[in-house]
């Protein structure tokens, strides 16, 4: 089969925006060297608000949002940007960065679960083999005995993968009608403004003016390139590609994670969290196969 450019095209977007966030943890785990998980939250969100906005002005994206939609908005926003970035930036405090990555491929199996309950998709032996393949994995990863005690950034980062479950079946079943990229802007903007209470604005202004270069630059990435452009490659791929399709590249993500973590933040590289990253890839590849071949055949 001969693929066009626009095709080959849209896989890059997605294999871009996939590794965007998974460098983004490395990005984070630095960053919280200088600043707190709070500052990094309301400034990675005002950046990419801003970045976003002006992409929308000059690009002449709409904007106009009826306010029957806001309700919908602020449930996104606040699950998929304040929650889920509050979780992964405060469990890297007590874990590596690598871990994180790999404990974020349980997404899939989480949102397999939700979708069998309250979308009624087919519950199969192969998803549940899959399912506790992963889970295994986890466990592993997490072993305490590997480990001077068990961090508290596991159950941290667990529960941020429930959240990012719950996040997208509600995109995939609240239509709303505006372009992903202003969807992306609203909900940015709704991080931003539900950062702003649990932030203290004198010390976050003075660690800001501390900040390093290095640290500065890990922060543009994530307000540029992760909080903003990577939404806007994903939503491209998207119009080119299955959406079954674009999702298959989330599992790029924690390779990516776990060789930037070796190559910037010089991660130990542990025998028994590569066997239980491995581990959870091939049960989240399971679980999902019967459901990827059942969209593809459609």
């Amino acid at each position: 089969m001969r693929w066009s450019s626009s095709v080959l095209t849209a896989a890059l977007f997605a294999f871009l925006a996939v590794a965007f966030w998974g460098i983004s943890f490395v990005n984070t785990k630095a960053l919280l060297a200088e600043l707190t998980p709070s500052t990094i939250l309301v400034s990675r969100f005002a950046i990419g608000s801003l970045f976003l906005f002006l992409f929308l002005i000059v690009f002449r994206y709409p904007l106009k949002l009826s306010l029957h939609y806001l309700p919908h908005l602020f449930i996104l926003g606040t699950l998929g940007v304040f929650i889920h970035q509050w979780l992964q930036s405060t469990s890297l405090l007590t874990i590596q960065a690598s871990e994180a990555g790999w404990m974020i491929s349980l997404v899939p199996i989480f949102t397999c679960v939700l979708a069998c309950f309250f979308l009624h998709e087919r519950f199969t032996l192969k998803k549940g083999i899959g399912m506790l393949l992963a889970l295994v994995g986890v466990l592993l990863i997490t072993n305490p005995t590997h480990l001077s005690a068990f961090q508290p950034g596991y159950i941290l980062m667990f529960l941020s993968t429930i959240n990012w479950a719950v996040y997208s079946l509600l995109l995939k079943g609240l239509r709303i009608p505006l372009p992903p990229v202003s969807i992306t802007f609203y909900m940015c903007l709704i991080g931003t403004c539900l950062s702003l209470p649990i932030v203290h604005v004198t010390r976050s202004v003075e660690e800001l003016t501390l900040l390093s270069i290095t640290g500065w630059t890990h922060l543009l990435f994530l307000g540029v390139f992760v909080s903003a452009v990577a939404y806007f490659l994903w939503a491209k791929a998207l119009t080119q590609l299955q959406a079954s399709t674009v999702s298959s590249f989330l599992y790029i993500e924690p390779l990516v994670t776990f060789l930037a973590a070796i190559y910037f933040l010089n991660e130990k590289v542990l025998l028994l969290s590569i066997v239980g990253g491995v581990i959870i890839i091939g049960g989240v590849l399971l679980s999902n196969h019967g459901l990827t071949q059942a969209k593809n055949r459609e």
